[in-house]
Order: C-alpha cells, then sequence, then structure tokens
C-alpha cells in the first residue's frame, strides 16, 4: 500500500526537498506541497492522505492549529516539522493530535522510517525531545497524592486487566514486557491496548503515557524509565537500535 503524504512548510527549498526524499520510495507518494498551515488542512480535506507534515512556524494559520484542525476532522496522521527544539512546541503538538515530532535537521533514512511508523499507526519523538518530553511533562502535571474523582471516573470505562495494561504503558512497557508482566500473549495486549486506545479517546501510545500521568494513574518520578524509553518505543522511535516501536 502506498503512503499518500502531504507536505507543509513556509521555505520552499525545505519542504521541496523533503518532498524529494520521500517521493523517491517505492511505498511513499507525496499527494501536495504546501505553504502555510491553512492550506495545509485543505490539502488533507481534498487529498484524504494517511500522513501530513507540518512544519511549527507557518503563516495564515500555524503547524499546531493545523494539527488541531486535522486531527479534528479525519484520519490523517501528522508529524511536526521544526527548528526547534522546545518543550512547549512538543507538549502543544501532542496534545493537538501529533503522532510525530521531528527536528529539521533529521537524517534523510529517519525521515523516511518516521512516515512509515506514522503511517502505520505508532508514535514517534525526535531522539533529542522523546526522554526529556516525559519526564518534564510529568514533572510539570504532578498530581497531589488524594485521588482525583474525574481522573478515577475516566478510568472507569476500562476493565481490570485495561487498566493495568494502561498503567505498564505509562512506565514504557513494550508489548512483549507487558505480555510477560500480565502473563498473557501478545497478541492478547495489543488486544488490550487497542481498547484502552479506543475507550479514553486516545490516538497513539504516546497519549496513553500522558494520560496515565494526567489521570493520577503513576505519580510523576515514580516510574523508571528503562531502555525502551518513556513513550513505550525506543527512547526516538528511530532504528538505531534495531528495535521498532511495538504495535498497538
Amino acid at each position: 500500500m502506498t503512503i499518500r503524504v502531504v507536505v507543509a512548510d513556509d521555505q520552499e527549498l525545505v519542504r521541496s526537498g523533503f518532498a524529494m526524499i520521500l517521493d523517491v520510495q517505492e511505498d511513499i507518494e507525496v499527494v501536495a506541497e504546501v505553504g502555510d498551515g491553512a492550506a495545509a488542512v485543505s490539502a488533507v480535506d481534498r487529498l484524504s492522505p494517511d500522513v501530513a507534515l507540518l512544519d511549527i512556524r507557518m503563516p495564515v494559520l500555524d503547524g499546531i492549529e493545523a494539527c488541531r484542525a486535522i486531527s479534528a476532522r479525519s484520519a490523517c496522521r501528522t508529524v511536526m516539522l521544526t527548528t526547534f527544539d522546545s518543550d512547549e512546541y512538543v507538549y502543544e503538538a501532542l496534545h493537538a493530535g501529533a503522532s510525530g515530532f521531528l527536528l529539521k535537521d533529521v537524517r534523510r533514512d529517519d525521515l523516511v522510517h518516521a512516515v512509515r511508523v506514522v503511517a502505520a499507526g505508532e508514535s514517534l519523538l525526535a531522539p533529542s525531545v522523546a526522554r526529556r518530553l516525559i519526564e518534564e511533562y510529568t514533572a510539570a502535571t504532578a498530581r497531589p497524592s488524594a485521588p482525583d474523582p474525574l481522573a478515577s471516573e475516566r478510568l472507569g470505562v476500562l476493565t481490570a486487566r485495561e487498566r493495568e495494561t494502561l498503567l505498564h504503558l505509562g512506565r514504557g512497557l513494550s508489548n512483549a514486557e507487558i505480555a510477560a508482566a500480565l502473563v498473557v500473549s501478545e497478541h492478547t495486549v495489543k488486544s488490550h491496548v487497542g481498547n484502552v486506545l479506543s475507550k479514553l479517546g486516545l490516538r497513539d501510545r504516546i497519549q496513553a503515557v500522558i494520560c496515565a500521568y494526567e489521570t493520577g494513574l503513576i505519580a510523576a518520578g515514580s516510574a523508571g524509565v528503562g531502555p525502551a524509553g518513556p513513550s513505550g518505543v525506543s527512547p526516538s522511535g528511530f532504528p538505531p537500535s534495531g528495535v521498532s516501536p511495538s504495535g498497538g
């Protein structure tokens, strides 16, 4: 299956460069190149691509707002591109519905990998921001020890096993590690993960991690960050370690 991509960046050389890198791949087709966020939203509406690469800073409509609009009205998944390694942008992008976040100095192979990973329904963050994102996000959103009634109500839609699955997702475990912890098959874990995402209205595993902290299921600072990284995938989602993101 061909992955259809829209590339949005207000710098013509940048977007053309990304488009050329992607368009030569046998399984990827760039269906539009646009220079602002409003044009990106329009292109997604018209062409129904699988992935949109969005620059953070664009005229007319910035990348964050374009991402929010695209996420609200289509199944297109978004990868944010920026030269600014800023936590604020990462938080805003993830809450807007982004599935990936890359700096513009990304390597050619990693850009292609990112599009494929996100198109497959996974999540991906640039190596320089992935670990810091969860650690600093959870520190900033630490909740008091008293239970939050609204959080408990939100998690009430989950079965006991699904709640356990979310807990393990929040701790950064892969599907294989969750299967070992719950003494079930990886196939069963994938089913639980899918149910968790569906019931809580989450797009991917990264949002599941954030949800585990926001609802107080995991207290900030209580979960270790192991080799798989805090997002439930490798620290970046990239393959240098030889490990691709676990399926959800």
